[in-house]
């Protein structure tokens, strides 16, 4: 398309910077050639008693998980980012890109392609074992890229236009409404 809109809710970019570095290449290349992109993304508050990852057991590790988790969420985003913007130096293409951060920890992966096109997956949460500061600590998280998206479409019939129609509204509510500046550093 020749104008490019992705809104998307996650909880570290991770999968989403997987998901776009094909395309992202190709536009490098010049094989795919959009006039704009705009791009905006929820994440959760770095202040936020987050419902996972958290520590399975009371370990005095909450900080660490914590802290272990906010460095994924910034330094994907900050890639994410870079990436998009770097395509106005790269290809001369009209970029924006925002980020905000919601008060709460999102319990499903959403992304909306241009208003057309919604994407969505639940974040099961497990417990598992994850290396933090070479330590091995057990944690209630989710594993994004383990997560099925289901396709919704605009044409798809009247159950995925209303499901794209209203997941773009309820992007947009939060991002207007709760969601607040963000800040990826430490």
């Amino acid at each position: 398309a020749p104008d490019v809109r992705i809104d998307a809710i996650c909880l570290t970019a991770e999968s989403l910077n997987a998901a776009l570095a094909d395309p992202l290449q190709l536009v490098r290349a010049g094989q795919i050639t959009p006039d704009t992109v705009r791009f905006r993304l929820l994440l959760p508050s770095r202040n936020l008693d987050l419902a996972f990852p958290r520590p399975a057991e009371k370990s005095g590790d909450d900080k660490r998980v914590h802290e272990h988790w906010l460095g994924l969420r910034n330094s994907h985003g900050a890639v994410l980012r870079h990436s998009l913007r770097a395509l106005r130096s790269t290809r001369s293409i009209d970029v924006e890109v925002s980020f905000k951060a919601l008060p709460f920890t999102p319990p499903v992966k959403l992304y909306l392609l241009n208003g057309s096109e919604a994407l969505f997956a639940y974040y099961t949460v497990k417990r598992r074992e994850e290396q933090i500061d070479d330590r091995p600590v057990e944690i209630y998280d989710v594993l994004g890229s383990d997560s099925t998206l289901f396709p919704f479409e605009r044409g798809g019939g009247t159950r995925d236009e209303a499901f794209v129609t209203q997941s773009q509204a309820w992007f947009d509510s939060l991002w207007d409404t709760i969601a607040m500046e963000i800040t990826l550093g430490s």
